[in-house]
């Protein structure tokens, strides 16, 4: 097995983020740093650590929905100690960690797992899983506006993909919009208002794919149904 696929199953990081741990030299095995990716490795015979930590693969995959509030950051750790969002999930004894990410003045619908596959294939661009948002914007959009939007604006360096996009509310100061994108750049939403020159004053997700959040308080969070999970699955 890949090393990096071995830390993914065992609920430390995403498949992703276990390959930096690697090339920052963070992984032993059998007590032998390895800082090179394509080490394979025998989960039956090696023995590997994170940070000088025995890992092991989880047994038990832990399926869970959060409705995250503004002020967490989308991390296990923060070298700012700021609040994270494991800091949200009691009574739960495995290694979970959060799928993809959501600004630290974002609310919404966050995935957390330790399932290193299915996070993997959640945040690996070519499913263009999408994402759905709720935004409150300074101003309101004109018509030319809203096709720069919805065909895909320069961010930087960066254009985005084609995009979704209704007015659901407009008053003197204010606009409020659903937003669909199907990539997740980080900040992306924010960036492509702030090109338009109207500011995200607030940003909620409220669904991926066809998981919504419902009627999940603030703050709470759920374990997802088998139906649910096999949904994420088959994307």
């Amino acid at each position: 097995m890949r090393l990096q696929k071995y830390i993914a199953l065992s609920g430390v990081a995403s498949r992703r983020k276990a390959e930096e741990l690697i090339q920052a030299g963070r992984v032993k095995v059998n007590d032998v740093t390895i800082s090179e990716m394509g080490v394979n490795i025998n989960p039956d015979v090696d023995h590997v650590a994170v940070d000088n930590k025995p890992i092991r693969v989880e047994d038990k995959k832990i399926y869970i929905m959060l409705h995250k509030p503004e002020g967490y950051v989308t991390t296990v750790t923060d070298q700012f100690n700021r609040p994270t969002v494991i800091d949200l999930i009691q009574d739960i004894q495995e290694r979970i960690y959060p799928v993809g990410r959501l600004d630290y003045d974002t609310s919404g619908l966050l995935l957390m797992t330790n399932d290193g596959d299915l996070t993997y294939q959640l945040t690996h661009p070519k499913h263009e899983i999408s994402k759905t948002y709720i935004t409150t914007v300074k101003g309101q959009l004109n018509e030319k506006e809203q096709n720069r939007f919805e065909c895909g604006i320069d961010i930087g360096g960066y254009t985005t993909a084609p995009a979704e996009l209704e007015v659901l509310k407009v008053d003197r100061s204010f606009s409020t919009i659903k937003v669909i994108i199907r990539e997740g750049k980080n900040r992306q939403i924010r960036k492509m208002f702030d090109v338009l020159n109207h500011p995200v004053v607030t940003l909620k997700r409220i669904a991926m794919g066809n998981l919504d959040i419902a009627q999940l308080p603030k703050g709470k969070w759920r374990h997802l149904s088998p139906e649910e999970v096999s949904y994420l699955k088959l994307l």
